[in-house]
């Protein structure tokens, strides 16, 4: 009888053993599958354009790599825009500028030798004594390429920078159009043509830009066409007696998202193709933002700024239309990444395999996948030195906090409390792991709550950096806090959680990747355990 008594928790141990066994081979697998399905081509709409046809016209700026426009006095080389011309001209016959400085005076030349069609712009400003000069250049410009300059734009988005006032604008498009005698126009999005319909008069067309993902009411991509459909037809109908030029539309491929709007790869392409394919069936002109990707907007719109191009940086095809594409496409190897994480996390808590087995498969899941996640999106989002050193900062205490937890995993250690590390109070003696483990967590949860302020208070053009975080939130869940006092976890996981909750109500309940930062943060702020009071 005792015999078969002291079976049973033998068994029953022997059960436990090859499930949690089961469990630390499926994680690495587990890890992979899920990099495979993310990798998973997205279907898109068909081809818009028949073949040989081009895109009617694209946004055009110069610039590359570390390049841009806030210094107007460094000139682009001929040579360099040639180059893009000769990429450009195999998808389009037009191109829209917006200035004639810095360089861009010889587009004119250049496009008539690559056989492209320009919309000529002039930048207006504040600045009076600049303006006089774009003004007299594109005057030159126009009077020399006629055969070449469609029409000169005169002005981009100056009424809603409010740089100007509009009396000053319609100055400037008279004196163009008389000097030319070319077509004129002014460009801005759809609410300030409405707020300033006395322009009709001085315009030979409206230019207007209707972009859903910034609308202040954002779009999302399923209604992103019958928007434009309808604020297209709205601005006709104002404008009666007048052609409209959709003169900017188009859909980032990278960065955070606005409400339902999504930036990616996949749902670029189909925007693209539902625009173009509307525009060809209504007749409508149109002009698609942009040529090629332009990372200087990145400083003035975050990530998004810099991925609302047709070509990357280096002038190669962002997609091929008709074809099905993925939006993670270095999934290999990132799959590589993520089962290297996984099984180095296994390895340091091989000792876990019979005591939680549960915890450990789960931290090599989640470490597999958010750590080359977080990696690859490091160059999307970091701009200057101090972005890389931020993000690779957050790379390395969500690694260093994966492989201490895995090690307090394996041995049923606790983390010492944020008390102890500042040594407020003398707390048990820590070991390396622990007290590793409980400095990256104390690091990662600083970077977090002051990231978190960041979003609530100015969030319109940050990234949400879950990725980074998940890691350590989940280390922070599934090891204990050693006996001790305990005021500062109270305090920081509380503020945590407030604001978490704040960022999420911020941003709507359609933002899914709100959502998952502030789940994110949320599991950070109850792995602080701020609901128990500790020692003291």
């Amino acid at each position: 009888m005792s015999d078969r008594l002291s079976a049973v928790p033998a068994g029953a141990a022997g059960a436990a053993g090859r499930f949690g066994r089961s469990l630390l081979v499926a994680a690495p697998i587990l890890v992979v599958a899920l990099w495979y399905w993310l990798g998973l081509p997205a279907a898109v709409p068909p081809s818009p354009l028949a073949p040989g046809e081009k895109i009617a016209c694209l946004s055009y700026s110069p610039f590359e790599g570390a390049q841009g426009p806030f210094d107007p006095t460094i000139p682009v080389s001929v040579e360099q825009i040639d180059r893009q011309f000769g990429a450009l001209a195999g998808v389009t016959d037009c191109l829209r500028t917006y200035a004639v400085n810095q360089g861009l005076d010889a587009a004119p030349a250049l496009a008539r030798k690559h056989g492209l069609k320009l919309l000529l712009g002039l930048w207006l400003s504040r600045e009076r004594d600049r303006n006089a000069a774009e003004i007299a250049r594109a005057i030159a410009l126009g009077k020399e390429y006629p055969d070449v300059i469609r029409a000169i734009v005169v002005g981009n988005e100056v009424l809603l920078r409010g740089e100007l006032p509009v009396e000053d604008i319609a100055a400037a498009l008279k004196t163009v159009r008389a000097e030319t005698g070319l077509p004129v126009t002014y460009a801005d999005v759809w609410e300030f043509w409405e707020k300033n319909q006395a322009l009709k008069d001085d315009v030979d067309f409206v230019t207007v830009h209707i972009l859903p993902y910034w609308e202040d009411d954002p779009v999302g991509v399923i209604g992103a066409r019958d928007h434009v459909a309808e604020v297209r037809r709205h601005i006709g109908a104002l404008f009666a007696g007048k052609d409209v030029l959709i003169g900017e539309t188009g859909w980032p491929s990278a960065g955070r998202m606005r409400e339902d709007a999504l930036p990616s790869p996949a749902n670029q392409v189909r925007y693209l193709s539902e625009i173009i394919a509307m525009a060809k069936a209504n007749g409508w002109d149109y002009n698609l933002i942009e040529a090629k990707d332009q990372p200087w907007k990145r400083e003035l719109e975050g990530t998004v700024g810099g991925h609302w191009g047709i070509l990357d940086d280096g002038l190669g095809l962002k997609f091929h239309w008709g074809e099905p594409i993925s939006s993670a496409p270095a999934w290999a190897f990132q799959a590589a990444g993520g089962l290297a994480v996984a099984l180095l996390l296994i390895a340091a808590g091989r000792q876990a395999a019979g005591r939680a087995p549960a915890r450990l498969a789960a931290l090599a899941l989640v470490a597999g996948m958010a750590l080359p996640w977080w990696a690859f999106e490091i160059p999307l989002v970091s701009l200057d030195v101090w972005d890389w050193s931020f993000a690779a900062a957050t790379l390395a205490l969500a690694a260093v906090s994966a492989v201490a937890g895995a090690r307090l995993v394996a041995t049923g250690a606790e983390r010492p409390t944020i008390a102890a590390l500042l040594g407020g109070e003398p707390g048990r003696p820590a070991g390396p792991a622990a007290r590793a483990g409980g400095w990256a967590l104390l690091a990662a949860a600083v970077i977090l709550a002051a990231t978190l302020i960041a979003l609530v208070a100015d969030s319109r053009y940050r990234d949400f950096q879950t990725a980074a975080f998940a890691a350590p939130a989940l280390v922070a869940l599934i090891v204990p806090i050693a006996i001790g006092s305990r005021r500062v976890e109270r305090l920081l996981g509380l503020a945590i959680a407030v604001l978490a909750v704040a960022a999420v109500v911020h941003e709507g309940p359609q933002n899914l990747q709100a959502i998952g930062f502030g789940l994110v943060a949320l599991a950070f702020a109850a792995g602080l355990r701020p609901w128990q009071a500790g020692r003291g």
